[in-house]
Formats: C-alpha cells, structure tokens, sequence
C-alpha cells in the first residue's frame, strides 16, 4: 500500500538551500529585502517539490484572507452573470478571490451559504437576497464581528446595511406609463411574493401609473409566479382566462416576460396588436423572442464592480460603506416591437 507523499515545509527549502527559514518566507512573499537571485532558487525548489503555502495559517495571523464571499439568487441568470463579472473584475485587480454560492431562491439554503462563509472567514460579503428572504438575522454574525456586508440589486427594506439598487418604483412606473401612452387600459401585472421589497416597489409603480390615469386596480389582472420561462406561460393562459383579459401585460422580469408572449402567441393571441407587454431586466432573451421585448434596461456590470470598489475601499480603509446607505443606479425604458411602437428596420 502506497504512502501519502509528505507536504514540503519552508523549513524543508530552506535546509536544502542552506538559508534561513525567515529568508524563505521573504522570498515567497517576493519581499524586496531578498535579493532576486535568491528568490529564484526559492521558487524553483518550491515547484520542483509543489510547495503550496498554508493560506489558512497565514489568514489566522494576517487577520484577513483576501477573499470576498458573494451570494446570488441563481448563477443561470444571465444579469447576475454580468454582475458578478463586475465583481470580478474589480476584485482581481486589488488582489482578492472570490467565493461564489447561489441561494436557488431559498432562504434556507441562502442561511448556510452565509454560515459557510462566515466560517471561510470571507473579509467582506455581497449578496442579492432570494425573493423569499425576509429574515437578515443570519447576516447578525457578520454585523457583531464588524465584517462588512454590502446588498445589491434586491435588497432588504429599513436595515442598516448598504444597499446598491435602481429606483424600483420609477422604472416600473415609467414602463407601465409606457402602455398608458399607447391606449392601453387593462394592464395584467405578472410577479412573485411580495417578500422581496424590489417587487413590491415594482407593484407600486404599476399602481402608481392606473392611478395617474385614473385607473383603479384590478386584482384579476394580478398573476404571481416563480419568474421562470414556464411560470409566464402559464400566467399567460390565467389571464387569458379572465372574463374581461388585458390589453397590456407588465412582468418583472424578461425570462418570464418571454414565457408570457410565448404563451398568448400559442393560444392565437397577436402581440402587440391584441395584447402588448413589457418586461424588466434587458436580458437577451428581451431581444430573441419575436417580438422583441420593451424593457427596463440596468447594468449588471456597473452594479457589480460598484458593489466591489465600495467593499474593497471599506476594507482598506479608503472609504466608509457605512455612511452611505443607498447608492442608486440609473435605469432605462428600452421601447421594442412587443409594446406596439414599431421599430425601423436597419
């Protein structure tokens, strides 16, 4: 039976090279002190015997590790793809790794991701909240041990960590004032559970535009759903169902927004000549169904490398995450085919 092969210790390279051991530590820090000369005949002796240095060891005694924890709802969402490139891109060139979980839109799962986190001993945590988190006291620990936590895109209401968002309210409102514009009158709203407090605010928005045209609100046009391509569908056919359908469709997402025109296109319904809709997020699933998708346009990108700078700045003492609460991003209406306004072709 085979041995396990012994780890190569600094103390090992350094009876073989004949220096001391603070000597090798200097040279694997590429301290300047050590001469190049020897640094080299450090690291070659270092990768001829696959030294691999003790991180862990060295984070107990530095106090930090260089590591930043990200939390998201779903790694398959092609918006926090583009966020966590951001993150990434900022973190790399400062120095830091990353380690990234998905939560699958459970609270459950999204408390052990903190708790492993937590117990990896991250310098800091970013994290987008499933849409059925309503309890922060798992984020507690990290509050008592002063380990910064930064919120982006859903966010929790009234607590007192940092948040990076958009204005949920006006961007939903100026997309349902959109179909107001056009005629419609009988705008269906497609969401989730209004746990999540960017639903909520993109509720009110919707309400706030019917009210502006005085329009009240009618509930039979309210249809939630888990935001899935399928779950649009089959919200589809509810309203479709309704003794007096929509005209108009507002969804606070773009995968199920997709799922919705799929769904009335499949039961002869002509979008947008018998019901217009509009999505949210300008995903590229926005511009890939037919017809393309009016949408709410916000940058993922922007908001991830937002997200790193304001913790790494905290972190090293150039900026205090704590004195700004809410850092809001810029959002856009991006008007295509599926809201009736027609666009030149090119």
């Amino acid at each position: 039976m085979s041995k396990t092969k012994k780890d190569v210790t600094i103390y090992d390279i350094a009876a073989q090279l004949d220096i001391s051991v603070a000597t090798v530590s200097r040279a694997l820090r590429n301290d300047p002190v050590v001469s190049d000369k020897t640094k080299k005949r450090v690291f070659d002796l270092a990768e001829k015997h696959g030294y691999q240095a003790n991180q862990f060891a060295r984070s107990l005694r530095q106090q930090h590790t260089n590591t930043i924890g990200v939390i998201i709802p779903r790694l398959n969402s092609y918006f926090m793809a583009s966020v966590i490139a951001g993150i990434e891109n900022v973190a790399n060139q400062a120095g830091y790794n990353l380690i990234i979980s998905q939560s699958s839109e459970s609270p459950e799962r999204e408390a052990i991701n903190v708790r492993t986190m937590f117990n990896n001993r991250v310098d800091g945590l970013l994290v987008s909240l499933s849409y059925l988190t309503n309890n922060l006291e798992p984020f507690d620990k990290f509050a008592r041990k002063n380990i910064p936590v930064i919120f982006f895109d859903r966010s929790p209401e009234n607590s007192s960590f940092t948040n990076i968002r958009i204005n949920n309210v006006q961007a939903a409102y100026e997309a349902t004032r959109h179909l107001l514009s056009q005629g419609r009158r009988r705008i269906g709203h497609i969401t989730v559970s209004n746990t999540q407090s960017i639903y909520k605010e993109r509720f009110q928005g919707y309400a706030m535009a019917l009210a502006e045209f005085g329009i009240a609100l009618d509930k039979s046009l309210i249809r939630l759903a888990d935001l899935s391509t399928e779950s649009g569908m089959e919200a589809a056919k509810y309203l479709l169902a309704q003794p007096n359908r929509p005209d108009a469709v507002f969804v606070v997402n773009d995968n199920c927004a997709a799922g919705c025109v799929i769904g009335l296109k499949a039961q002869g319904i002509r979008v947008p000549e018998d019901i217009a809709v509009v999505g949210f997020n300008d995903d590229p699933v926005s511009r890939i169904v037919e017809p393309n998708l009016t949408t709410i346009h916000y940058p993922g990108h922007e908001m991830g490398e937002l997200a790193a700078r304001s913790l790494i700045n905290h972190l090293s003492g150039a900026g205090d995450i704590m004195l700004t609460q809410t850092i809001l991003l810029r959002s856009d209406l991006v008007v295509r085919q599926s809201s009736g306004v027609l666009v030149p072709s090119h």
